[in-house]
Protein backbone atom coordinates (compact mmCIF):
# COMPACT_ATOMS: atom_id res chain seq x y z
CA UNK A 1 0.00 0.00 0.00
CA UNK A 2 1.03 3.31 -0.33
CA UNK A 3 -0.03 6.31 0.45
CA UNK A 4 0.25 10.33 0.78
CA UNK A 5 -0.56 12.25 3.53
CA UNK A 6 -1.46 15.96 3.11
CA UNK A 7 -1.58 18.27 6.09
CA UNK A 8 -4.91 20.45 5.41
CA UNK A 9 -5.92 23.43 6.20
CA UNK A 10 -9.94 22.44 5.03
CA UNK A 11 -10.64 19.77 2.05
CA UNK A 12 -13.78 18.73 0.14
CA UNK A 13 -14.45 15.68 -1.83
CA UNK A 14 -17.59 16.06 -4.65
CA UNK A 15 -18.49 13.42 -6.75
CA UNK A 16 -21.17 14.44 -9.43
CA UNK A 17 -20.85 18.21 -7.84
CA UNK A 18 -21.64 16.63 -4.46
CA UNK A 19 -19.94 16.83 -1.36
CA UNK A 20 -19.28 13.31 -0.33
CA UNK A 21 -17.01 14.20 1.96
CA UNK A 22 -15.37 17.31 4.02
CA UNK A 23 -13.59 19.18 6.58
CA UNK A 24 -12.45 23.07 8.00
CA UNK A 25 -9.92 23.12 10.45
CA UNK A 26 -6.66 20.99 10.57
CA UNK A 27 -6.41 17.52 9.41
CA UNK A 28 -5.57 15.25 7.09
CA UNK A 29 -6.04 14.37 3.52
CA UNK A 30 -4.83 11.05 2.20
CA UNK A 31 -4.79 9.22 -0.92
CA UNK A 32 -4.05 5.49 -0.78
CA UNK A 33 -3.06 3.01 -3.63
CA UNK A 34 -3.47 -0.35 -3.62
CA UNK A 35 -1.47 -2.60 -5.08
CA UNK A 36 -2.58 -6.92 -5.19
CA UNK A 37 0.19 -8.29 -3.03
CA UNK A 38 -1.12 -5.79 -0.27
CA UNK A 39 -3.11 -7.75 2.95
CA UNK A 40 -4.42 -6.94 6.13
CA UNK A 41 -1.47 -6.34 7.67
CA UNK A 42 -0.70 -3.50 5.45
CA UNK A 43 -3.18 -1.48 6.54
CA UNK A 44 -2.47 -2.00 10.06
CA UNK A 45 0.75 -0.70 9.92
CA UNK A 46 -0.66 1.93 7.85
CA UNK A 47 -3.31 3.01 10.50
CA UNK A 48 -0.56 3.07 13.48
CA UNK A 49 1.43 5.34 11.79
CA UNK A 50 -1.17 7.64 10.21
CA UNK A 51 -2.43 7.61 13.58
CA UNK A 52 0.63 8.53 15.40
CA UNK A 53 2.25 10.65 13.08
CA UNK A 54 3.52 13.83 14.40
CA UNK A 55 3.13 16.48 11.68
CA UNK A 56 0.90 18.93 13.68
CA UNK A 57 3.20 22.30 15.77
CA UNK A 58 3.08 22.16 19.74
CA UNK A 59 3.27 25.37 21.56
CA UNK A 60 6.60 25.81 20.44
CA UNK A 61 5.61 25.64 16.90
CA UNK A 62 7.65 22.39 16.33
CA UNK A 63 5.66 19.41 14.61
CA UNK A 64 5.87 17.29 17.58
CA UNK A 65 1.48 16.54 18.08
CA UNK A 66 -0.46 13.62 16.02
CA UNK A 67 -4.06 13.51 14.83
CA UNK A 68 -5.25 12.27 17.79
CA UNK A 69 -3.15 15.79 19.92
CA UNK A 70 -4.89 18.06 17.97
CA UNK A 71 -8.66 16.49 17.99
CA UNK A 72 -11.44 18.22 18.73
CA UNK A 73 -9.44 21.41 19.70
CA UNK A 74 -10.69 24.86 18.31
CA UNK A 75 -14.12 24.46 18.98
CA UNK A 76 -14.01 20.95 17.63
CA UNK A 77 -12.66 22.06 14.30
CA UNK A 78 -9.44 19.85 14.44
CA UNK A 79 -8.31 16.41 13.33
CA UNK A 80 -10.47 15.02 10.66
CA UNK A 81 -9.43 12.66 8.20
CA UNK A 82 -10.37 12.05 4.52
CA UNK A 83 -9.30 8.96 2.72
CA UNK A 84 -9.89 9.33 -1.10
CA UNK A 85 -8.45 6.07 -3.19
CA UNK A 86 -5.70 6.85 -5.49
CA UNK A 87 -5.35 3.93 -8.09
CA UNK A 88 -2.75 6.14 -10.04
CA UNK A 89 0.01 5.96 -7.35
CA UNK A 90 1.14 2.60 -9.00
CA UNK A 91 1.46 4.26 -12.28
CA UNK A 92 4.54 2.95 -14.24
CA UNK A 93 5.88 5.56 -16.74
CA UNK A 94 9.19 3.78 -17.33
CA UNK A 95 8.04 2.93 -21.34
CA UNK A 96 6.99 5.88 -23.19
CA UNK A 97 4.92 9.02 -22.27
CA UNK A 98 2.06 6.99 -21.39
CA UNK A 99 1.13 5.41 -18.04
CA UNK A 100 0.83 1.93 -16.93
CA UNK A 101 -1.34 1.16 -14.05
CA UNK A 102 -0.66 -2.91 -13.85
CA UNK A 103 0.32 -2.55 -10.49
CA UNK A 104 -2.61 -1.21 -9.00
CA UNK A 105 -4.79 -4.22 -7.46
CA UNK A 106 -8.13 -5.26 -8.87
CA UNK A 107 -11.52 -3.63 -7.57
CA UNK A 108 -11.84 -7.53 -5.59
CA UNK A 109 -8.51 -6.52 -4.03
CA UNK A 110 -8.89 -3.21 -3.76
CA UNK A 111 -12.28 -2.36 -2.06
CA UNK A 112 -12.24 -4.71 1.00
CA UNK A 113 -8.68 -2.77 1.43
CA UNK A 114 -9.60 0.65 1.32
CA UNK A 115 -13.06 -0.13 3.70
CA UNK A 116 -10.53 -1.69 6.00
CA UNK A 117 -8.27 1.07 6.20
CA UNK A 118 -11.04 3.81 6.83
CA UNK A 119 -12.93 1.54 8.85
CA UNK A 120 -9.90 1.09 11.41
CA UNK A 121 -8.29 4.53 10.75
CA UNK A 122 -11.97 5.79 12.10
CA UNK A 123 -11.67 3.56 14.92
CA UNK A 124 -7.74 4.50 16.17
CA UNK A 125 -8.82 8.49 15.85
CA UNK A 126 -12.15 7.49 17.80
CA UNK A 127 -14.23 9.74 15.00
CA UNK A 128 -15.82 9.36 11.46
CA UNK A 129 -13.19 9.58 8.52
CA UNK A 130 -14.60 10.88 5.95
CA UNK A 131 -13.83 9.04 2.34
CA UNK A 132 -14.60 9.30 -1.43
CA UNK A 133 -16.30 6.76 -3.15
CA UNK A 134 -13.87 4.02 -4.96
CA UNK A 135 -13.60 4.05 -8.56
CA UNK A 136 -15.69 7.54 -9.07
CA UNK A 137 -14.45 10.72 -10.69
CA UNK A 138 -13.46 12.61 -7.83
CA UNK A 139 -12.82 16.33 -7.21
CA UNK A 140 -10.70 16.88 -4.49
CA UNK A 141 -10.19 20.55 -3.11
CA UNK A 142 -7.66 21.26 -0.35
CA UNK A 143 -5.58 23.90 1.38
CA UNK A 144 -2.10 21.99 2.42
CA UNK A 145 -0.93 23.54 5.39
CA UNK A 146 2.94 24.33 5.59
CA UNK A 147 2.46 22.70 3.31
CA UNK A 148 3.47 19.43 4.68
CA UNK A 149 3.46 16.38 2.39
CA UNK A 150 4.29 13.19 3.48
CA UNK A 151 4.49 9.29 0.79
CA UNK A 152 4.60 6.17 3.00
CA UNK A 153 4.77 2.34 1.63
CA UNK A 154 4.09 -0.56 3.43
CA UNK A 155 6.99 -2.12 1.15
CA UNK A 156 9.53 0.50 3.09
CA UNK A 157 8.57 -0.56 6.60
CA UNK A 158 11.99 -0.48 7.65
Amino acid sequence: MRIVIQRAKGACVTIDGMTKAAFQGLGFVILLGIESSDTLEDVEWLVRKVAGLRVFDDENGIMNRSILDIAGEHEGLDGDIIVVSQFTLYASYKKGNRPSWLRAATHDISVPLYEAFVQQLSEAIGRPVGHGEFGADMKVTLTNDGPVTICMDTKNKE
